[in-house]
């Protein structure tokens, strides 16, 4: 799942690590709500605020600790600057224009190294829970490569598509390895809540 919406923070040391807004807060509530029915196993997130604070209603809902996970940090995550992605595409941010053309940025892990931390952290957690429904919290550009890898598109693909806030995207992983993809993108939790969605909403 992708985190809530966090608020824009631009800062002269160290990470920016933005917190939620208050809609991220609405959002991630209504997120806790929708899946207080499933079976959950364990709950995960990455350490960065926007999804360690999505998480947290969730956790309360269901009695499951946060585990956190370093692995599925964005590949930002040392940046000084984080603006919304649809802040970004907006104004034409030059961030923006050089996440959709593959450039480096400074203050970003490489394609090669973010793909590789996030493969064998989310391949982690699978072997860890054969059987086991489980929840990842963490951000776009993660959900990106888990599922561009299962797709079998460009290892030098960013991003190929955009997770809306608090979406939801189920893989099913056999203990055979083969992985399949059951939805993308759902996000039933914010329908008629008139809260902002992403790009498109």
């Amino acid at each position: 799942m992708r985190h809530a919406l966090p608020v824009r923070r631009e800062v002269t040391e160290g990470p920016a690590d933005p917190d939620l807004s208050d809609a991220g807060h609405q959002q991630s509530a209504h997120l806790a709500e929708y899946l207080r029915a499933e079976v959950l196993a364990a709950l995960y997130a990455s350490p960065l605020r926007r999804a360690v604070q999505t998480a947290a209603p969730l956790a309360a809902a269901t009695g499951l600790p946060v585990g956190i996970v370093d692995g599925v940090a964005e590949f930002d995550r040392l940046s000084d600057t984080y603006i919304p992605a649809e802040e970004m595409k907006a104004t034409n941010h030059p961030r923006w224009q050089a996440m959709l053309s593959g450039e480096h940025v400074d203050g970003d892990e490489s394609q090669d190294e973010f793909r590789a931390r996030v493969l064998g952290s989310v391949e982690a957690l699978i072997d860890a829970h054969p059987g086991d429904k489980i929840v990842v919290i963490c951000h776009g550009g993660v959900i990106n490569a888990y599922l561009a890898h299962v797709l079998g598109l460009d290892a030098t693909v960013r991003g190929f598509f955009y997770p809306n806030y608090t979406s939801i995207h189920r893989i099913i992983a056999s203990r055979s390895g083969h992985r399949s993809i059951v939805t993308v993108n759902e996000t039933s939790h914010l329908r008629g809540t008139g809260l902002p969605v992403g790009i498109n909403g």
